[in-house]
């Protein structure tokens, strides 16, 4: 039986936050404020959406954009996990679900030659239109009430190992690696024999701190373990494929 490592990306394999990232294309490297003032919370995808069209009407070229993207930093040790990863592929599986989207993760990943290590990417579509300006819609529509609208981290894991189950494949243990709060949710349908890493210091660790001790919580169910390198989190992997 596999081991399947889940990760978020953004402050989890990368150590920034690529949608504001992505800023530093432009002459100014800020947005307006008309843009700014446009969030509404729990839409941060339709937000991308009229970002990247601003960015588009500043006529910044899709080149430009993508060598911008590909310089964002790694979170420390992470290139290195990665790679352990892509070679064990016949004993370890990799996905990446993340609130960021198809383009910029391709992008990073290719870029660092890591893209190997990782089997499936589950995030918001993206692609440039025929004026040259990206577009980002909705991962998918879900009903989950503690998820933004536009992904339930839960539900997409829950959708990928009773496919993976249809298939044959089944997990002895699952590790799941974030930072966010829109981490927690897929935290609830992990197993006793299972993980969750939340990194040290960010959102996730928090929210599962609070939870300690709750009957009922769920995540409880799934050993915690802090990361706060990608070389702790290589650590319980091979520990895990040897025990």
């Amino acid at each position: 039986m596999k081991t399947l490592m889940v990760f978020d990306f953004d402050h989890t394999v990368v150590d920034d936050n690529s949608d504001t990232w992505v800023i530093r294309c432009l002459p100014g490297q800020t947005l307006p404020d008309s843009v700014k003032n446009s969030y509404r919370k729990g839409h941060w995808t339709e937000f991308m959406d009229r970002v990247m069209g601003y960015i588009g009407e500043q006529e910044v070229s899709p080149e430009r954009v993508r060598s911008v993207m590909e310089t964002i930093p790694f979170t420390a040790g992470m290139t290195e996990l990665l790679t352990f990863i892509s070679e064990h592929k016949g004993s370890v599986d990799c996905i990446v679900i993340s609130d960021s989207n198809t383009l910029f993760i391709e992008w990073i990943l290719q870029a660092s030659g890591l893209r190997g290590a990782v089997d499936r990417v589950y995030t918001n579509p993206a692609e440039f239109n025929q004026r040259g300006h990206m577009e980002v819609r909705c991962h998918h529509s879900h009903g989950c009430q503690h998820c933004p609208v536009n992904l339930c981290k839960r539900q997409v894991l829950e959708q990928f190992l009773s496919e993976q189950s249809d298939q044959g494949v089944e997990y002895r243990r699952t590790f799941y690696m974030g930072d966010g709060g829109n981490d927690l949710c897929p935290t609830y349908c992990l197993r006793g024999q299972d993980v969750v890493m939340p990194r040290k210091g960010y959102s996730l660790e928090k929210l599962l701190a609070k939870l300690e001790g709750q009957e009922d919580n769920g995540a409880s169910r799934a050993k915690v373990i802090a990361w706060s390198s990608g070389d702790e989190i290589l650590q319980e992997l091979k520990a895990s494929m040897q025990s």
